[in-house]
């Protein structure tokens, strides 16, 4: 049995799919929704207006998911650790991490951060372009999954793997997670482009630029540029920034159009991973010496420290160099 951990819209979206293989039990932290997809079989809180299969059984106890030999994580990346840290992990299930983000205060990837809460387990990473909505309704998606060994990763995705669902196998941890983090506060600059009414010039550059700074962190931090260039880095960059169904760039669009990141967010249920990501990932970046301007811009967006304009013209400032200097 696989157990899903998080019935948001990314964790509903797995769970779905999954279902058509073998039973899935989807941890839920609000009763509603539990109690929704087992009665209604949806879920329109997080994944509205998408039939769920009734083999999916949805509970709110995580003790439950001791059922279940493989985990599919899906909180929200912030939350990673304590909602690890409640399981119950007695037989040591196989942990493939859906979260993107890095850990505030910490700077730790993901799997470093259910390695200490889950201590034994195996873990995995599962990354790559996916809108939850089309995952979920079987459109064709491809993604990276990233084990310790190619060898185990082949095992996972073969098992993962579903008729619309297509996982690629990798041994780059890292560099799957890394991409997955950055791609969001990238997609959030792209949407203030936008939203800001830049033009696509711009938003062609951003994601180009954009791809450099992803490149330069992930490289300073262990990946491998090959990763990044490939489903979970390049692949969900592009997807993530060129639509407004992605939470982080309709939030950027927000941003751009003159809100404030608290007026933006205020009332969401659906977590943007890239405003809580910006200011970390600037963080990271400055303790290895690595350059992210257009991240940094993001950061001072969310944080009030100055507005579209400044920041533009503070891009648009920098000396000229070398595409790959």
């Amino acid at each position: 049995m696989i157990g899903v951990v998080g019935a948001g819209a990314w964790g509903t979206a797995l769970a779905n799919l999954m279902a058509d293989g073998e039973g899935v039990l989807l941890w839920a932290r609000e009763p509603e929704v539990a109690a929704s997809i087992n009665s209604a079989h949806e879920n329109p809180l997080f994944l509205p207006d998408v039939r769920l299969s009734p083999a999916i059984r949805a509970t709110c106890d995580l003790a439950d998911l001791a059922e279940a030999d493989l985990w599919l994580c899906a909180p929200p990346a912030q939350h990673l650790g304590a909602v690890l840290r409640m399981a119950p992990l007695g037989q040591r299930p196989v942990l493939v991490l859906c979260a993107k983000g890095i850990e505030a205060g910490s700077h730790r990837l993901m799997t470093d951060v259910a390695r200490d809460a889950a201590h034994d387990s195996e873990i995995a990473v599962l990354s790559g372009p996916s809108f939850a909505k089309e995952a979920a309704s079987r459109l064709p998606t491809a993604v990276t999954l990233a084990a310790a060994t190619i060898e185990r990763a082949a095992a996972l995705s073969e098992r993962l793997a579903r008729p619309s669902f297509r996982p690629y196998g990798s041994d780059d941890r890292i560099g799957c997670e890394i991409g997955g983090a950055v791609k969001n506060v990238l997609a959030i600059a792209c949407g203030v482009v936008i939203g800001a009414g830049l033009g696509e010039n711009a938003r062609a550059a951003v994601i180009a630029r954009g791809f450099a700074e992803m490149t330069r962190f992930g490289v300073a931090r262990g990946a491998r540029a090959a990763t990044l260039a490939g489903l979970s880095g390049l692949g969900d960059l592009v997807l993530t920034c060129g639509s407004a169904q992605s939470r982080n760039m309709s939030l950027g669009m927000a941003l751009g159009a003159g809100r404030s990141a608290a007026d933006a967010l205020a009332g969401k249920l659906s977590v943007a991973e890239g405003a809580a990501t910006a200011p970390v990932l600037l963080e990271a970046a400055a303790k290895i010496g690595v350059e992210m301007p257009i991240c940094h811009a993001v950061a001072d967006l969310l944080a009030g420290r100055a507005d579209v304009g400044a920041v533009t013209d503070r891009l648009l400032s920098r000396p000229l160099r070398t595409e790959l200097g």
